[in-house]
């Protein structure tokens, strides 16, 4: 697999989940990749998450247009492993495992890649 040296320096990626009623939703995030699959943590409240629980289906993109990476995949709620709890700190500064609003982790296995 092509690592991206872009994936460890970009700040957010866009993360498009679709709505119950089938509509997309679009929203910036912070992220982290280890291991091939992306990482990201939101509010369990959110439209992310609410849409995540009805369908798991994903599309990730860099925020640079001019030069896309965009993945598609499924993601799913887990416990982050030591090293995406390491990620995120060393990346944002934060720590992921003491925020008392964004707690849910969602690991995005990827089933498609598009690089520019």
């Amino acid at each position: 697999m092509m690592t991206d040296p872009r994936l460890g320096a970009a700040q957010n990626m866009w993360v498009a989940t679709v709505r119950p009623d089938g509509r997309p939703h679009l929203a910036p995030i912070w992220f982290v990749v280890s291991d091939g699959k992306w990482y990201f943590v939101t509010d369990p409240k959110s439209v992310k998450a609410r849409n995540l629980h009805q369908n798991p289906r994903v599309a990730l993109a860099l925020e640079d247009g001019s030069n896309p990476h965009i993945v598609v995949g499924q993601a799913r709620a887990v416990e982050p492993s030591t090293e995406v709890i390491r990620l995120f700190k060393e990346k944002y500064d934060w720590d992921i495992t003491n925020d008392g609003q964004y707690t849910s982790v969602y690991e995005v296995e990827v089933s498609k890649r598009v690089m520019g």
